[in-house]
């Protein structure tokens, strides 16, 4: 694993893999100003990080990033294998994401969110983590989300904090989830409501029978 050291500025040390490639005006091992905070950033291999993309020090990621334009990836964030995030995506610090996940273009990942394994987040997805903007105690309380193993947040959606999305659900664009969802549904409005187990869904295209089938 090469080891390389960033601007004076930055102070961050970076630990990159093997076969990694970043690309001029990228910035990696970005010094967070918190407090208590690790100034080493570790990479796996084989990293694609491209232009305008800043990554913190303080945070692990693993192996296979990939990064489109204009990404942010705060500390203290633990990201798995295989994880993919595109243009202009911020993930706040504090979030622990699984592998092969796969971010789309203009998300925002708030603090303290977890998301399973093989999650996808299609465009302008939006993750809060505080019931009670302004109050007094509302860093103590902050908690994002919950996102289980394979679920599919639709384009548009805002998960609110605390909820829990279960394994495989797919969420339906445009909607604000507000309470728990189960396991293997399609849920969607505002608020997101079940509608229909996924092996009730009928494919729209003619391709096959249903989509999850």
């Amino acid at each position: 694993m090469k080891r390389m050291n960033v601007s004076p500025e930055k102070r961050g040390e970076v630990h990159l893999g093997v076969g990694s490639v970043v690309d001029p005006g990228a910035v990696v091992g970005y010094l967070s100003a918190r407090s208590g905070v690790s100034e080493i950033l570790r990479i796996g291999d084989t990293a694609r990080i491209r232009t305008g993309s800043v990554i913190y020090a303080g945070s692990t990621i693993g192996s296979h990033l990939e990064t489109g334009h204009n990404v942010i990836i705060r500390e203290e964030n633990d990201i798995g294998d295989h994880f993919s995030i595109w243009n202009n995506s911020v993930i706040d610090y504090g979030c622990t994401i699984g592998s092969h996940v796969k971010v789309h273009c203009n998300i925002y990942i708030a603090q303290y969110t977890v998301i399973e394994d093989d999650v996808f987040l299609a465009p302008g997805v939006s993750i809060a983590n505080d019931y009670h903007p302004g109050c007094p105690d509302s860093r103590e309380c902050m908690k994002g989300p919950h996102l289980k193993r394979g679920c599919r947040i639709g384009v548009n959606v805002t998960v609110l904090p605390y909820v829990t999305v279960g394994e495989g659900t797919l969420v339906g664009s445009g909607s604000v989830v507000t309470k728990d969802l189960p396991a293997g549904v399609l849920a969607y409005g505002n608020p997101a409501r079940v509608h229909a187990a996924l092996d009730e869904i009928r494919c729209k295209t003619g391709r096959r029978d249903g989509p999850y089938l």
